[in-house]
């Protein structure tokens, strides 16, 4: 039997109290973590990638490079930006800064 969204949604709120809503609350995050280590066992370091159109700030999306270890909790790992997303970056950045002189970096 497959249970639709809007039902999830109307038991959810039917529930009496915070400590039931609580349960459902931990037992999405878990999901959320699951799906996250699905996501990231695809996740290789040393292995070239291109950072899709979910990342904020959106001026790195589309950019593309090799992925670098992981942290130590295996949530995220680093980016290092290829020679011509760089220069993308550098180029988007000095335009970016010209248009809104706020939000220019200040030279030490």
């Amino acid at each position: 039997m497959t249970v639709t969204m809007a039902e999830v949604l109307d038991f959810i709120g039917q529930l009496p109290d915070a400590i039931e809503v609580s349960k459902v609350q931990e037992a999405s995050a878990r999901r959320l973590r699951a799906i996250d280590k699905e996501a990231f066992a695809g996740l290789v370091a040393g292995h070239k990638a291109r950072i899709n159109e979910s990342l904020r700030p959106a001026l790195l999306r589309g950019l593309t490079g090799t992925v670098q270890e992981r942290n130590r909790t295996g949530s995220r790992a680093g980016f290092l930006l290829d020679e011509e997303s760089t220069r993308i970056l550098r180029a988007t950045r000095a335009t970016d800064c010209r248009a809104n002189p706020s939000t220019a970096s200040p030279r030490t």
